[in-house]
């Protein structure tokens, strides 16, 4: 195999596909499973009673959306509300349209990896809320940190939802909120949604659905392989496989190869073998309890403001502050 920094590749895409497929075990990051086509499938993962996530942090944020919009708001400049990972804002309207029709002074900046969803949520908000302030920008949040420290004229509030972190291991996490806690002035605040350690079964289920919705969604990452660097990926031969360890809080998604089986990237020049039942690693979900999140803002110099549950404590959102000692 040629060695890859002599290589030159078409995009970041490339370059991190194939150093995980070279890499033993083999994983693709779950970043990349955003196309037009893994958007359309998860939206409608979020659809699945199965898939609890997305209506307990709805539900939190519809009941709390006062309370949440007032720990936000500055009389005295107005702030910045900065989204990383925005999607289809569906749970974000809730509070973008109470603030509105109550008169805050904000500017909403969604950010994403995915310029079509920005353009859909944009559109969608100019019908919705004609006169809500939007400066969306197209790009993959960890590479944007250090954009954040120029928002600092005013308060900034950073939302990051849906338990995206929890794509993170515990010690990225720690890195990438100390990289937010650096980007944050005293004023500030980061507000996060945390899935939480609960039932076993409950998360399996969310993660591996009947319908194989869920499947699609983990193998549509090798139809863009396919379909980008004219790869021959056949997915009917790759099993979705799904884990989950209670005590760690760690669920797992893999793509699992059914048959031993040569893979031909003619974009990249390379042939990528697998022997039966070898898998790639596509997703962590990480879970959480209070305690995990306060060592996660204890290692990365923030502190708890306030926190919000839904009525079994399946999902919270935190509210951070830079630490005072930091």
């Amino acid at each position: 195999m040629k060695d890859k920094q002599n290589q030159t590749y078409r995009s970041d895409f490339a370059e991190e596909v194939l150093q995980g497929l070279s890499s033993y075990p083999k994983k693709l990051p779950s970043k990349f499973f955003y196309d037009e086509a893994g958007n359309v499938l998860f939206q409608k993962i979020m659809n699945m009673p199965s898939y609890y996530l997305t209506n307990r942090e709805y539900d939190i944020l519809r009941k709390y959306k006062s309370e949440i919009a007032d720990l936000f708001q500055d009389d005295k400049q107005g702030f910045d509300l900065i989204e990383l990972g925005a999607g289809n804002g569906k749970k974000t309207k809730v509070i973008l349209k109470y603030m509105m029709e109550n008169g805050f002074d904000f500017t909403y900046k969604p950010i994403d990896i995915s310029d079509s969803v920005l353009k859909s949520l944009s559109a969608s908000l100019s019908k919705e809320l004609p006169h809500l302030k939007v400066a969306p920008e197209v790009g993959e949040y960890f590479k944007v940190l250090g954009n954040l420290k120029e928002y600092n004229t005013r308060k900034k509030v950073i939302l990051f939802l849906g338990s995206n972190i929890g794509n993170l291991l515990h010690e990225q996490a720690v890195d990438f909120l100390s990289k937010l806690k650096d980007s944050m002035l005293e004023k500030d605040m980061l507000f996060i949604g945390f899935d939480q350690k609960k039932h076993p079964q409950k998360i399996l289920d969310a993660y591996n659905d009947d319908t194989n919705i869920t499947a699609a969604f983990n193998k549509n990452i090798l139809n863009r392989i396919n379909k980008e660097l004219e790869a021959d990926f056949d997915t009917d031969k790759f099993l979705h496989w799904e884990t989950y360890d209670p005590e760690s809080g760690t669920a797992k998604s893999f793509l699992v190869a059914e048959e031993a089986m040569q893979i031909n990237i003619r974009a990249l020049d390379q042939t990528i073998n697998f022997n039966q039942w070898e898998s790639i690693h596509t997703e962590i979900s990480q879970k959480y309890d209070d305690q995990i999140i306060g060592w996660l803002s204890k290692k990365s110099d923030l502190r708890i403001i306030q926190s919000f549950g839904d009525q079994n404590n399946d999902f919270k959102n935190y509210l951070f502050k830079k630490s005072e000692i930091s």
